[in-house]
């Protein structure tokens, strides 16, 4: 087996941060443009698409941060759980939108803060696998305390997302940069769980399992 990546814990924090910005950029950047055409706008169509605009990108930004406080974050102290049911929701506000659907069919209960975090990082490798939209499924692996977890990624042109099954497995020596930094990030929390991650093309879909 080849010799696994490694990051010391300076350069996984500053690549994570790398991670989040580049998810905000976007929205908060078209928050300042609609600003500025509000500020500039003199007639009433275009300022109506101004506050269009901005509103729009607010609740994208408020998604973001909800889904990366709890994909990345601390979410509560060490040995905390989380709420799948909060989970769900986070999941829902930062995916789902006219091209890609999420169907969650884990029960609402409370689960380990890192198995939360594992399902919500591959997620975001689910929607690297379809990026022109479908359907992201989720399914339980067993029950309880130790739940695993399947998230099936179907669409058009469904590819396993590039170096991300080897980042993933932790098996992978290439370096890691803001890029490779999320599937890399959810390997950790797989071997920290103590669980065997693997993502695979199954017929016309991605298949991303912990267990």
């Amino acid at each position: 087996m080849a010799a696994t990546s490694t990051l010391g814990s300076l350069d996984l924090a500053a690549l994570l941060c790398s991670r989040v910005c580049h998810d905000l950029i976007s929205p908060t950047g078209a928050i300042v443009n609609g600003l500025e055409v509000l500020e500039e706008s003199k007639d009433d169509e275009t300022k109506t698409f101004a506050l269009d605009l901005i509103k729009k990108s607010a609740r994208q930004a408020s998604a973001r941060l909800q889904f990366c406080r709890l994909a990345f974050g601390a979410a509560g102290s060490a040995g905390a759980e989380i709420d799948l049911g909060d989970a769900e929701n986070v999941a829902r506000g930062f995916i789902e939108d006219s091209r890609t659907r999420l169907t969650w069919q884990l029960p609402r209960m409370l689960l380990a803060k890192n198995r939360v975090k594992l399902l919500l990082n591959m997620l975001l490798i689910a929607t690297q696998a379809i990026p022109r939209g479908g359907l992201l499924t989720v399914s339980p692996i067993g029950s309880g305390a130790t739940m695993c977890f399947r998230v099936v990624a179907s669409g058009l042109n469904a590819r396993v997302p590039q170096a991300a099954a080897g980042l993933f497995a932790g098996t992978s020596a290439i370096s890691i940069d803001a890029h490779a930094i999320q599937p890399y990030y959810a390997g950790l929390l797989a071997r920290e769980c103590g669980l065997a991650a693997a993502i695979a093309s199954e017929g016309d879909a991605v298949v991303i399992t912990a267990q």
